[in-house]
């Protein structure tokens, strides 16, 4: 049969606010997956490239790197070229809504967010990037 196992996909979150992370660790461990924490840019682009998430949970604000700066340096690596990426910030809204697509994000919320908005947008992000 064309049963084979998938392997689970491997999530990172990366946000330096402790409140979100924890919110954020505690719906995707409701999932299948394997999780990765970062609380700074620079952290987050290190595990990153080590170990090639599926999904890639961004708060655009951290000390280090900006979420926008580590999805456009994703966007820019032939490896990374199937690791979704959700944008989370308190910038506000229309700055979110005009920026992180220019960064090649695939999804973006803005805080505070309802955990369901940001579970579909997992959803829809992984779906979209195991086809790719």
């Amino acid at each position: 049969m064309g049963n084979k196992s998938r392997p689970k996909p491997t999530v990172l979150i990366a946000d330096d606010d402790l409140e979100i992370l924890t919110m954020v660790r505690t719906l995707l461990r409701r999932r299948d997956v394997k999780l990765i924490e970062a609380s700074d840019g620079e952290e987050a682009m290190r595990l990153i490239r080590e170990n090639t998430p599926n999904l890639v949970v961004l708060d655009v604000m951290m000390p280090g790197m900006s979420g926008w700066e580590i999805c456009k340096a994703i966007r820019e690596d032939g490896e990374l070229a199937n690791t979704g990426v959700i944008m989370l910030t308190g910038i506000g809204e229309r700055l979110n809504e005009m920026t992180s697509p220019l960064y090649g994000a695939d999804a973006y919320l803005d805080k505070p967010f309802e955990l369901t908005a940001l579970d579909e947008a997992v959803t829809r992000v992984l779906s979209a990037r195991e086809g790719a």
